[in-house]
């Protein structure tokens, strides 16, 4: 008996838009692929969704986090992965690579666009605005069609 893939299975990821008050953002250069992201990662069972984001920015940039806000909800359409984006704040730590990341910088927000492609920098960009927004993208590009509050 042949076994099926279910057309119904997602992976659930969260990430942060940690900021500064300088109004900077904090991101990483993924070990895997190299990419520039927010950071983020793929949800533990039995942790609540603000407790996978503080576990994945410590894990990533060594620093803790408060949880301000939800910003946005994202699916990737090609992989099957729905991630929940969050803003936050640093409360203790200084950022430095780890195992997952080269490289941890932080950037003004007008060199988001350079450095991500447009489905992560779109991340950043939401956590800046007034209410949260849902978009699809297929890894790398935004899909027509998803929700965008431009609202800052």
């Amino acid at each position: 008996m042949a076994t099926e893939t279910p057309t119904h299975a997602h992976s659930v990821s969260v990430a942060g838009v940690v900021t500064d008050g300088a109004g900077r953002v904090l991101v990483i250069q993924r070990h895997d692929n190299g990419h520039w992201e927010p950071p983020g990662g793929i949800l533990e069972r039995g942790e609540t969704l603000e407790q996978g984001v503080q576990r994945e920015i410590m894990e990533e940039t060594g620093v803790q986090v408060t949880v301000d806000r939800l910003t946005g909800v994202y699916k990737n359409m090609s992989r099957g992965i729905v991630a929940l984006v969050y803003r936050c704040s640093i409360k203790a730590g200084h950022p430095r690579a780890s195992n997952e990341a080269t490289s941890v910088r932080w950037v003004d927000r007008d060199q988001i666009d350079a450095l991500m492609s447009p489905a992560y920098a779109a991340r950043v960009h939401d956590a800046f605005h007034a209410t949260a927004s849902s978009r699809a993208h297929d890894g790398i590009d935004l899909i027509d069609g998803s929700l965008n509050n431009t609202t800052p």
